[in-house]
């Protein structure tokens, strides 16, 4: 822990931001002195109550979650993981935000049903099979007006220009300049942090945005992609704009993504073991695919975790409706880029950018190994439109969760207790939004039915 005390020392930190992500990915913690904080991470007194990890996104908890939590007043304890603590660069005074990883008290090792520790449980199965995993998310969003009333639809803010756009402006240079003075934040601010992004496009929605990360490690890549979304929601409020990470926040507009490329190195050679020497796809790449094919049906609820993820997965709409695959096919669920064979991997794009980036990349890697532990075999890849197809994905968290508890390949990939809890957190925040009456029901049923 050497490493954290000096980071705080040489930069003269006054706050320490300590930072877990929740189920939905949103940033729980505590801020602290400098002081306590280093105080605190030396005896196990960075406390936390382990219910945060079964906090639903609306604030509730579930009734009973005895079967998930050790009690229900149960503390555990954040340990800082030194590779992540960086500068929070929008704050006047020093201040520095880590990562951690919670554990229970006693020795009892970490929370099993904490996003951080689902991930490094995957990556374990991994290793364990001398296979290393490299990934890089592409995340979307969009910038919108300052809402303060939620019975309000959402509107694209105004640019520079004084205009708002009302049109689909994908890959345009000059649409995405219109927004020049947030993007430079949040460069600056992801080079402070070193968030490793790269680039830049306009999607094609209004004032719709993607970037895109360079690829590495999953942990390290979940970090980023957790940082970000909390980065880029800073800089658009600098500016008196939203950036909203919503799967489907506009209506008559795409929704948002996080497609996560994703391809297998020997971890000794560090050799892409998804293509041969010669660019053929090898046999293990085509296990990995035929798992993602078969299994990320069942792990919807961490890759479309909220009721609005599924109004997204519409065809026609740059979101897959299949887990078919296909060479550099966009309207699949699993797109082959064309590559050299150091760079072949496959791209999931079936994840949301409202998904917490730990469970998202998770649930995509479990269901690729998977695939390659149960010698699996793919579908023909197909040509065309895969929107001509058969819709086999979930169609509503419902039906998703039914899925994520009646597949038993997944208990021992994920541990059965978070599986329950997701179901039990997820089964709550669908109960709250069955109690809210929409406007389109009262304008087209209260006068007419």
């Amino acid at each position: 822990m050497q490493s954290i005390e000096d980071f705080i020392k040489e930069r003269r930190i006054d706050e320490v931001e300590c930072l877990v992500p929740d189920m939905a990915g949103v940033a729980r913690g505590k801020i602290l002195p400098a002081h306590k904080f280093l105080a605190g991470m030396r005896n196990e007194g960075l406390r936390i109550p382990e219910d945060v990890f079964i906090q639903t996104v609306n604030g509730d908890y579930p009734d009973d979650s005895a079967g998930v939590t050790s009690a229900s007043t149960r503390d555990v304890y954040m340990v800082p993981d030194p590779e992540t603590i960086r500068i929070v660069p929008w704050y006047d005074e020093p201040t520095a935000q880590v990562i951690c990883d919670a554990h229970h008290f006693s020795d009892s090792g970490e929370v099993e049903i904490a996003a951080r520790h689902i991930l490094k449980r995957v990556l374990a199965l991994y290793e364990e099979e001398g296979w290393k995993p490299i990934v890089a998310p592409e995340l979307e969003f969009f910038l919108v007006d300052v809402n303060t009333d939620p019975d309000y639809p959402l509107i694209p803010p105004i640019g520079r220009s004084g205009r708002r756009e009302t049109s689909r402006q994908a890959y345009g240079v000059d649409a995405v300049n219109e927004f020049d003075p947030i993007f430079e934040e949040v460069y600056d601010f992801c080079e402070a942090q070193g968030i490793d992004i790269d680039t830049l496009t306009h999607e094609g929605g209004a004032a719709q945005m993607e970037m895109n990360f360079n690829h590495g490690d999953p942990l390290l890549l979940a970090d980023q992609a957790f940082l970000f979304k909390r980065t880029v929601r800073e800089a658009a409020m600098r500016h008196k704009v939203y950036a909203t990470f919503m799967a489907k926040p506009m209506q008559g507009q795409p929704g948002s993504s996080m497609h996560v490329h994703q391809s297998i190195l020997d971890a000794k050679t560090g050799r892409n073991l998804f293509a041969t020497r010669t660019g053929k796809d090898t046999a293990l790449f085509r296990a990995h695919i035929a798992g993602l094919q078969r299994y990320l049906p069942t792990v919807m609820p961490l890759l479309a975790p909220n009721v609005n993820s599924y109004r997204r997965l519409m065809p026609d709409y740059d979101a897959p409706i299949n887990t078919h695959w296909g060479y550099d096919n966009r309207t699949v669920g699993l797109r082959v880029p064309y590559s050299e064979p150091a760079a072949r991997r496959v791209e999931n794009r079936l994840a949301g950018a409202d998904a917490n980036p730990y469970l998202a990349i998770a649930g995509s890697l479990a269901c690729g190994y998977l695939g390659m532990k149960e010698k699996l075999k793919p579908r023909k890849p197909i040509e065309g439109s895969a929107y001509r197809l058969a819709r086999t994905l979930p169609r509503t968290l419902y039906d998703a969760l039914e899925r994520f508890n009646g597949t038993r390949a997944l208990k021992p990939v994920f541990g059965s207790i978070f599986i329950d809890a997701v179901t039990m957190v997820k089964g709550e925040e669908l109960d709250a939004y069955q109690q809210v009456i929409s406007s389109w029901e009262r304008e087209h049923l209260l006068l007419n039915v």
